[in-house]
């Protein structure tokens, strides 16, 4: 019996597809989507729009494509991991070339019926590549030199066609999203640890580069830096957002302000506080028990995603399950330690919270690739 033959087989059907959904992360997806809902609608001064509204146009829609995505047999999934990937590229090409401009960044691609972000759908495709060559790959060559460098090079040509738009936030989080996917497939710890000095060698030649003909990053992303290391340096411009940020921080307290009470926010003093920075509103409104509410939700997402994978005993659907997860972890730790100073600004939106359409609609799509991993996975591992 041939491999598609077997899949075809043993793929559940119909009701018993439902009803082997991971309810719970269902569940969880929606609370942490709600909270988002609700900070739309307080940075708006109490209204659905421009930001409340179509953002949940964008999560029903997003559901309805998590659900599909969850219904179509993993093995469909894994044979267009190639198309998917090489498609992604095809879409990065298109922002270099045909991209729009917003805020000084060419990062969108009008297809007609939306705008997309393929820099977001990047994340999600690279992992599908990943999992899909460890499974093609037989496992004792996982950490073959020359096995090894295939998948590096996998990571780094979204990365690159990435960092030149500029978007070094994104970028950082495709090497490290791919990197974390090849340990998981077992690739061993000593290459981790090269790459970690070659990564403290290319910090050294980034402050290095600085001032010269061969400068490494842009002027602004090293006005970042120094806002990062010392915000009071240019507390009116480069460190205006991080020093709002703290300030709305620190004012929530224990149990916040009160919802739509956050002065920060509600006299503009907080930029962006519809995107990158919404997790300061929350803060500042429902203090740190709204806040740890959040992080807590995010940690049983993770929870879910780690224990699905570990019942997997398909090599592609756990690596995929495993790798989605990072890459979701990435984003909310990320954000969070951006807004609280504890990370440059890079600016990385928090996932099912901060307002976006892109975002939003691939990061539903990947928890119905993990649905699929789940639906579809061999019964006898439960």
């Amino acid at each position: 019996m041939s491999y598609l033959d077997y899949n075809l087989r043993t793929t559940p059907t119909g009701l018993r597809k439902i009803l082997h959904l991971n309810w719970a992360l269902v569940l969880l997806i929606c609370a942490v989507a709600s909270a988002g809902f609700l900070m739309l609608y307080s940075v708006a001064g109490g209204s659905l729009t421009p930001w409340a509204e179509p953002q949940m146009k964008r999560f029903a829609a997003g559901m309805i494509l998590m659900f599909i995505v969850a219904m179509i047999p993993l093995w469909f999934w894994r044979t267009m991991a190639v198309p998917a990937y090489l498609g992604s590229l095809v879409l990065l090409l298109a922002v270099e070339f045909f991209g729009e401009t917003r805020m000084g960044a060419q990062r969108w691609v009008d297809l007609g019926f939306m705008r997309l972000q393929p820099s977001e759908l990047t994340k999600i495709t690279l992992v599908m590549m990943l999992a899909a060559y460890y499974d093609w790959l037989d496992i004792k060559k996982t950490s073959h030199p020359f096995w090894v460098a295939l998948p590096v090079v996998l990571i780094l040509l979204p990365t690159f066609l990435v960092i030149k738009q500029p978007d070094l936030g994104t970028s950082l989080l495709l090497v490290v999203g791919g990197g974390i996917t090849m340990f998981v497939a077992g690739v061993h710890w000593l290459y981790f640890t090269v790459v970690t000095g070659l990564g403290a060698g290319l910090v050294t030649a980034v402050f290095t580069s600085r001032g010269t003909p061969w400068q490494l990053l842009k002027d602004y992303q090293y006005r970042r830096i120094d806002t990062f290391l010392d915000p009071s340096q240019d507390p009116l411009g480069a460190g205006y957002h991080i020093t709002q940020s703290k300030i709305a921080l620190g004012s929530g307290g224990w149990t916040g302000r009160g919802f739509m009470q956050g002065t920060q926010s509600r006299l503009n003093f907080l930029p962006e506080k519809q995107t990158d920075f919404i997790f300061t509103t929350l803060a500042e409104e429902f203090g740190f028990v709204g806040g740890f509410t959040l992080l807590s939700l995010y940690a049983l997402i993770e929870i879910f995603c780690i224990t699905s994978a570990l019942r997997n005993r398909d090599r592609f659907g756990a690596i995929l399950t495993l790798g989605i997860g990072a890459t979701f972890f990435l984003f909310f730790a990320v954000n969070m330690s951006m807004v609280m100073g504890l990370a440059p600004v890079v600016g990385v939106p928090l996932p099912l919270v901060s307002y976006g359409g892109s975002a939003m609609l691939v990061l539903l799509g990947a928890f119905g690739l993990v649905q699929s991993a789940h639906v579809h996975r061999p019964r006898g591992s439960v």
